[in-house]
């Protein structure tokens, strides 16, 4: 069976800038290990860029749209209307993560991957891109929640997103995401993934109550009891039990790791996203970053199965990406920190 673009090898980090990295951290005016996580983050983007001096200067947001037949299912406590209402708001600049994407300089696109009504804009906007495979999936309680065709053209659009980016020159790729009942799909995919059940996994999304989230944890164990899980492999689970914009968002991190972009991952349903991308190619891995640890019970179950240690925790559980636009600055200070900061020498400090 021929290697399907996904399983292709990703970008080697440098090593040897990694070292480099390091022995700068050793000369700057500072305690060893003073300025924690953000030394860490500065020789993390100092090996993936291959560059001693990193530096972020064209960020790119993404938020991939998608709508869910589970919804029927009453796992969220709002209308599926919401979706395309929150897309119009994403690009009229109205929505936290579009003024997140301007106070950090960001570009900010959304792309409809599928959306159960039709977005109708007034004027054509430059940051909305139509990639609608369908208008929302299956109903995965019940059935698969994705074709493989339609899984292949979820992947593809992220892959394209991303091929775009390489050559616009961006250098650090965020992911949002926009779908009324995504928790759900994101929820099954830990639960597939991780061998956990739905009472460790899912949390109350939009803020449904304790009669909803009993049954949302119905609907997921439903979900998972009607798959032979352990004969499936990564991409078919994400088949049965995924999302359009969660496909996609897989898509977009395994080709930043083959670009050779590093991607700051927001929370739970973009971490779902970045655990498939690793079960379908472990490699990716190391191009991922952490924004932060949402409210959802589940994320800090997926971060842990990652390795992964996020730059905040504030209680957020917005999505849209903006956990992650909220820790790009931290990322840039970290990068400031380690290129400006005076070593021992340049300064004549004493150095212990």
């Amino acid at each position: 069976m021929a290697q399907v673009w996904w399983e292709n090898d990703c970008l080697a980090i440098n090593e040897k800038v990694k070292t480099q990295a390091e022995e700068r951290q050793a000369m700057l005016t500072k305690p060893a290990g003073s300025l924690g996580r953000l030394e860490e983050v500065a020789i993390t983007l100092a090996a993936l860029y291959g560059d001693d001096e990193p530096e972020i200067k064209q960020p790119l947001i993404t938020i991939f749209a998608g709508d869910h037949g589970v919804v029927a299912q009453g796992v969220s406590a709002f209308p599926q209307a919401v979706t395309v209402e929150m897309i119009r708001n994403f690009v009229k600049g109205g929505a936290a993560i579009s003024v997140l994407a301007q106070v950090n300089n960001a570009d900010l696109k959304v792309v409809n991957c599928g959306t159960a009504f039709d977005v109708d804009f007034a004027d054509d906007y430059a940051a909305y891109t139509d990639k609608q495979i369908g208008q929302g999936t299956a109903d995965l309680s019940l059935e698969s929640a994705m074709t493989a065709e339609q899984l292949e053209q979820a992947l593809s659009i992220g892959q394209q997103i991303i091929e775009q980016a390489k050559k616009d020159g961006i250098d650090l790729f965020i992911a949002g995401e926009m779908g009324i009942g995504n928790t759900t799909p994101a929820a099954a995919l830990g639960c597939a993934y991780l061998s956990q059940n739905a009472k460790n996994m899912a949390g109350r999304g939009t803020g449904i109550d304790d009669a909803a989230l009993l049954n949302k944890m119905n609907v997921i164990d439903n979900a998972l009891a009607r798959l032979p899980l352990a004969e499936l492999t990564a991409e078919q689970i994400l088949q049965e039990l995924g999302g359009f914009e969660i496909a996609a968002i897989v898509g977009a991190y395994i080709r930043c790791a083959q670009l050779g972009i590093p991607v700051l991952v927001d929370g739970f349903i973009t971490t779902a996203a970045a655990l498939a991308a690793c079960k379908m190619n472990p490699q990716v891995q190391d191009w991922l970053l952490f924004a932060h640890e949402s409210v959802e019970p589940g994320h800090a179950l997926m971060l842990d199965a990652l390795a992964a240690k996020p730059l905040l925790s504030l209680g957020l559980r917005l999505g849209e990406g903006s956990g992650a636009g909220t820790a790009l600055p931290i990322l840039r200070q970290a990068c400031a920190l380690h290129n400006g900061m005076a070593t021992f020498a340049e300064a004549a400090v004493s150095n212990k």
